[in-house]
């Protein structure tokens, strides 16, 4: 495969319920994690459901990072997805689980990129390449 990124999926269990359903804290916890992973923050989104839950997505000059949070069962989903070899998604992943009182933490990773050929880590953001031109009828 050559390597384009690294996909960390997090299952976050007997979590704080007070903290998964506060739209506050979920935003500056994800919003932290992506400063101590070392990504580039360009924006982000967050909604709480009615009664209670939220999603919520940082999009980093790297990718990005997003979480789904269930306070009625002390769960959250969260995904770290980074591109190059800057940014270290296990740092975010590790404060998250602190951060959100969490006992117990299952993931998987995932390499992204494109398959076949030999193994390597391809660059992050190569030189552009100049566009074709292309005559409009």
């Amino acid at each position: 495969m050559k390597k384009l990124g690294q996909h960390l999926l997090a299952e976050f269990t007997g979590c704080d319920t007070t903290t998964l359903n506060s739209l506050d804290k979920i935003k500056s916890i994800l919003i932290e994690a992506a400063r101590q992973s070392g990504a580039t923050i360009v924006n982000s989104v967050f909604h709480h459901y009615n009664p209670h839950g939220l999603s919520g997505v940082v999009v980093i000059a790297e990718s990005h990072m997003s979480i789904h949070t269930w306070p009625e069962y002390g769960y959250a989903a969260v995904d770290f997805f980074t591109c190059g070899e800057r940014v270290d998604p296990w740092k975010a992943c590790h404060y998250m689980k602190e951060h959100l009182g969490s006992s117990d933490m299952q993931t998987r990773e995932i390499l992204r990129g494109l398959p076949g050929g030999k193994d390597e880590v391809l660059p992050h953001k190569p030189a552009a390449q100049p566009s074709e031109k292309r005559e409009v009828a």
